[in-house]
C-alpha cells in the first residue's frame, strides 16, 4: 500500500517514471533486489543501484535530504541513497517549480516547501515503517481465527482491546 498523495501533474510524473525506466532499461534490477529505476545507475553492467555501488567503493549509503528543498531551508535528514533518489527526490519533482527552486527567496514559498517536505517525509516514513503492520495483523487474525475459533481472544489479555458494543 502506497499512501503517497495524488500527483499535481500525473502526466509529467508518468513521463518522468517512463524516462527513468528507459534510461536504465526496462525490468532491470540490482543483485540486491532494488528495481526502482531512479535508484539504479545508468549504463551499469551488471545493473547496480546507488547503494551497492557506494558499498563497493567503501562510501556511505546515506544521503542528506533537504525535506523543504535546499532553496527553502538548509536543514537535512539522513536517508538511504536509494530512497533519496527513488522516493523523496521523486516526490519533490511533483512540487510546483517555483516552490522547489524559490529563486527570489520568497518566505511564503519557503514555508510551502517546509510543509510539502514534511508531508512527503511523513508519507515516506509511513510507507517504510508502518505499512506492513496492518497486513501482518490481518494475517495473524485469520491464522488465530482458523486455529482457535471466531472469538479466539475472548479469554485472553487481548480481550481488553476488543471493540465495545
Amino acid at each position: 500500500m502506497n499512501i503517497k498523495p495524488l500527483q499535481n501533474d500525473p502526466i509529467s510524473a508518468y513521463a518522468r517514471a517512463a524516462s527513468a525506466a528507459r534510461r536504465v532499461g526496462e525490468g532491470k534490477r540490482c543483485a540486491c533486489g532494488e528495481a526502482r529505476p531512479e535508484a539504479l545507475i545508468t549504463d551499469s553492467e551488471p545493473t547496480i543501484c546507488t547503494e551497492c555501488q557506494r558499498k563497493k567503493k567503501g562510501q556511505t549509503i546515506m544521503d542528506d535530504h533537504h525535506p523543504a528543498g535546499d532553496a527553502n531551508n538548509s536543514a537535512t535528514v539522513p536517508v538511504s541513497a536509494n530512497d533519496h533518489r527513488a522516493y523523496l527526490n521523486v516526490a519533490q519533482y511533483d512540487w510546483p517549480k517555483a516552490t522547489l527552486e524559490n529563486p527570489e527567496g520568497c518566505p511564503l514559498l519557503a514555508a510551502a516547501g517546509c510543509i510539502r517536505g514534511v508531508i512527503d517525509y511523513l508519507h515516506y516514513l509511513i510507507d517504510k515503517f508502518l505499512d506492513w503492520i496492518p497486513k501482518m495483523l490481518e494475517m495473524l487474525s485469520a491464522l488465530l481465527r482458523d486455529q482457535w475459533g471466531a472469538e479466539w481472544w475472548a479469554s485472553t489479555p487481548v480481550a481488553q482491546f476488543a471493540p465495545k458494543g
